[in-house]
């Protein structure tokens, strides 16, 4: 299966690929990751890639899209992949679904975690970590012995930057911004599979099972 992973942050997005990668054995992988790999790997694609981050400038898009597909020819995709991070625009969808065409293959299933705001509020800006050892925490879900103190080491408990709520509600704008036109585009193509994403961690895997068709007893 060839698919594509959406999700808010705070969605549990990682666990669910996760999931996904160890059901089918399929790799995960992020528009990140691969650039980074390309790099590393010196491939020309990474090359100019990386001549475009360290003057400060966005990757195009014909460059990400080239190094997704130098990804997905790698022996450990033939038999699927999780994309994550890409496509973020209609003209990427577009462009990918052309380039997957090329390769004779196709998106399966698209499928799009779906949390409320105040849900993704409640997670992430109740995450907490150690300022010294860097334990990560919760308030609500997996909270310290002693409120703002590690367990481990006695330091602080510290909220990143990031999590805070205004910054939370700001992430999540520019996501729904980002995701909305793409979520409208696949499910026009009969595609887009929203999955609930509160409940048990179980619970969210059992709704992507049923979704794609390898749902156990």
């Amino acid at each position: 299966m060839d698919l594509i992973l959406f999700g808010p942050p705070g969605a549990g997005k990682g666990t669910q690929a996760e999931f996904i990668v160890e059901t089918l054995n399929i790799p995960a992988i992020s528009t990140g990751e691969m650039l980074r790999a390309a790099v590393k790997e010196n491939t020309q694609l990474g090359i100019q890639a990386k001549e475009v981050m360290m003057s400060g400038g966005l990757v195009p898009d014909d460059m990400v899209l080239g190094i997704v597909s130098e990804r997905i020819k790698k022996p450990d995709c033939s038999g699927g992949f999780v994309l994550d991070g890409f496509p973020r625009t209609v003209a990427q969808a577009e462009a990918l679904s052309l380039m997957l065409s090329g390769l004779g293959r196709t998106i399966s299933s698209v499928l799009s975690l779906e949390v409320d705001a105040e849900e993704v509020v409640g997670r992430l800006s109740g995450r907490r970590s150690c300022s010294k050892c860097a334990k990560g925490y919760h308030i609500a879900f997996a909270p310290s012995l002693k409120y703002g103190v590690c367990d481990s080491c006695g330091a602080e408990l510290v909220q990143r930057a990031d999590d805070q709520e205004d910054t939370v509600l700001s992430r999540l704008l520019v996501y729904r911004q980002q995701t909305e036109p793409l979520k409208d585009y696949y499910k026009s193509k009969g595609l887009l599979c929203s999955i609930v994403g509160t409940g048990s961690i179980a619970e969210i895997q059992q709704r992507i099972a049923v979704a794609l068709g390898f749902a156990r007893d």
